[in-house]
């Protein structure tokens, strides 16, 4: 009997699944149980992650208090058994550096970041039975550190005003000619725009509408447009009768006709706010002199314009001398004047200039011609440091490393073609100085400078608000060059093209030319000064800073 009910049980199907959703029921309370844990695991992750950002956006804000800063706000948060670490460091936010080597551990005094490190628990209900713990240990890191900006320009000081050289060398550059005094140039040099206003206006004036300062800044565009922009801002700044809005509606009246079209990203980058749209202002901008906007414009559209002009000298032993100036490309992505914090880099342009000087001579040549080229690499100046004082501005200071370009100077030959092809540096051969009566002479000299190590230039808080530049480099080392040139000299001699030895003509040339460093040194000096343009120097300046307290970094 009993073997037979065994037996019925076991064939019987019914009630199998109350069965299965009994030991399955048991299985998903499990984990229901298990996920109510993990979820309140994440829960409080997430808030001490939250504790720990705010700490570290406190204690970065307050350094000389962090630690108060830091412990004050985690207490208010009321975390479960909440301890924590603060580290202070300076932190770097350069792109180049791996994000773990953007934070140094530093000294208190010397930090600009902090880091906090925060430690909780959250407790366990049903996962005790798994793991054997009441509570979940739970470690979370924040870094903040003081957000700065700046705006950096680097270029050369317009140290001689020469109202005639100045026009022909800005209108050749533009194409077109220019008639500006003294007076106007300094007028130009005193006018400063506001970088944003002006690209506002550039857009009005070029027609774009709804675009980024991005957008803007890589499109091409009329030189007479950039011109035209200036002069409306400079209106709406300054108004309709002042001198240098006078001088600038001069140079927009010449540069009405103008159709060169340029790409104004090499004068200006907007660096973070390039992603705004035009209009569009920041609390930071720069303001810029407007002579150092013409220029720099001027210096853009010189792929289509060089300026090449004739010096009128009164310096004895100069006959005359001819200058060919043209300027290269800046290296890519860089531009004269720019917004960033550290790691921020500007550039100067190549630039190449050809002075070609008759010196005075005496029978049996009356002339001797003297071709001195020289090439002047790009200068870099890169934001190393901004201390951005908090809450206080007044106190920020910052520290920029300005490395001069290279120079090369050369008596020599070159042909048009190598002084304007950038890709390859020129290696002129022996130049022509005499050629009359059967009397030929040819020379060639080289010289060079650099100065490849980065200086570094402090900025007060005063240099930025008063856009002081400041010089690195050599001084005074025009005359220098010339020596060195004038040491470095090959002649070549040869009289009715026999290849005869002239020893009177050879040194009768190098005397001459020797004696002529000095007037030669007056015009070049002359030349550069009025080109704004240092040998073996750099110039540097800040126009801006902002300091928008701390901000999470990575």
């Amino acid at each position: 009997m009993v073997r037979r009910l065994l037996g019925a049980f076991a064939r019987d199907r019914r009630g199998a699944i109350a069965i299965l959703s009994a030991l399955l029921m048991t299985a998903l309370v499990g984990f229901t149980a298990l996920g109510v844990d993990v979820g309140a695991v994440y829960l409080d992750r997430r808030k001490a992650q939250s504790v720990a950002d705010l700490a570290a956006l406190a204690a970065a804000s307050n350094i000389a208090n962090a630690d108060a800063a830091a412990g004050d706000t985690i207490a208010r948060n009321r975390l479960r058994d909440a301890a924590y670490t603060l580290e202070y460091g300076v932190y770097t936010p350069n792109p180049a550096l791996a994000p773990d080597k953007r934070f140094v551990v530093s000294a208190k005094a010397s930090a600009n970041a902090a880091r906090v490190t925060l430690d909780t628990t959250t407790p366990l209900f049903f996962a005790r039975a798994v793991t054997g713990r009441d509570a979940f240990a739970i470690h979370t890191t924040a870094t903040a550190a003081l957000s700065s900006l700046a705006t950096i320009s680097v270029g050369s000081r317009l140290l001689k005003v020469d109202g005639g050289l100045i026009n022909k060398l800005l209108g050749g550059l533009l194409g077109t000619s220019l008639s500006l005094s003294a007076m106007d140039y300094n007028a130009l040099i005193a006018m400063k725009l506001d970088a944003f206003d002006f690209l506002k206006a550039l857009a009005t004036r070029a027609q774009f509408t709804g675009v980024t300062y991005d957008t803007l800044l890589d499109s091409k565009v009329k030189t007479s447009d950039v011109v035209q922009a200036m002069l409306d801002t400079a209106k709406a700044k300054y108004g309709t009768t002042d001198a240098g809005v006078t001088a600038m509606e001069d140079v927009a009246r010449a540069a009405q006709g103008l159709t060169t079209k340029i790409k104004t990203l090499p004068m200006i980058d907007p660096g973070p706010y390039g992603s705004l749209a035009v209009g569009d202002k920041p609390k930071v901008s720069a303001a810029l002199s407007a002579y150092d906007m013409l220029a720099v414009t001027g210096a853009l559209a010189n792929g289509e314009n060089q300026a090449a002009f004739t010096i009128d000298t009164n310096v004895p032993g100069i006959v005359s001398a001819d200058v060919k100036l043209s300027i290269g490309e800046r290296p890519k992505g860089t531009s004269w004047a720019t917004f960033g914090g550290p790691g921020t880099t500007v550039h100067t342009a190549q630039t190449r200039l050809l002075l070609t000087v008759n010196l005075l001579g005496a029978a049996p040549y009356s002339v001797v011609k003297l071709p001195i080229y020289i090439e002047i690499a790009p200068a870099t100046a890169q934001i190393s440091d901004l201390a951005c004082g908090f809450p206080d501005v007044a106190t920020s200071t910052a520290r920029v490393a300005v490395t001069p370009g290279v120079v090369d100077a050369w008596i020599g030959d070159v042909s048009a073609a190598d002084f304007t092809n950038f890709s390859v540096a020129p290696s002129p051969g022996a130049a022509t100085l005499v050629n009359v009566a059967g009397i030929k002479v040819t020379a060639r000299a080289h010289a060079n400078v650099g100065n490849l190590t980065p200086t570094p230039v402090n900025f007060s808080y005063n240099d930025i608000l008063n856009e002081t530049k400041k010089t690195v480099g050599t001084s005074n080392f025009t005359a220098t060059l010339l020596s060195r040139l004038v040491g470095d000299l090959q002649l070549n001699v040869s009289v009715l093209g026999l290849g005869l030895g002239a020893p009177l003509i050879s040194s009768g040339v190098s005397s001459l030319i020797g004696n002529a460093v000095s007037p030669v040194d007056q015009v070049l000096s002359s030349v550069l000064q009025t080109l704004g343009v240092g040998l073996g120097q750099a110039d540097v300046w800040m126009s801006g800073i902002r300091c928008d307290g701390a901000v999470l970094v990575i």
